[in-house]
């Protein structure tokens, strides 16, 4: 694999790096790994869209929901 040294990184930028690091209990290589691995790689983009699509969905399982043409619609008729 190659190496690769990247410099002049905003501060707020390594800050965020190292939140996100710590919330997905990786060193801060491995967090900006995944990020650019993730990043160019569209195929897991969309997986995790529609997991995160079916988390949302779960939380509000079994409650009735309204189509959003028909919210556009009442919208227009207000």
């Amino acid at each position: 694999m190659a190496r690769l040294t990247i410099g002049k990184l905003d501060d707020h930028v390594i800050d965020r790096l190292q939140e996100r690091a710590l919330a997905n209990q990786r060193s801060l290589e491995g967090e900006i790994r995944h990020v650019l691995t993730e990043r160019v790689n569209p195929r897991s983009r969309i997986v995790q869209f529609r997991e995160r699509v079916q988390q949302i969905a779960a939380l509000t399982a079994g409650t009735p929901q309204t189509d959003s043409v028909v919210l556009l619609r009442e919208d227009r008729d207000r």
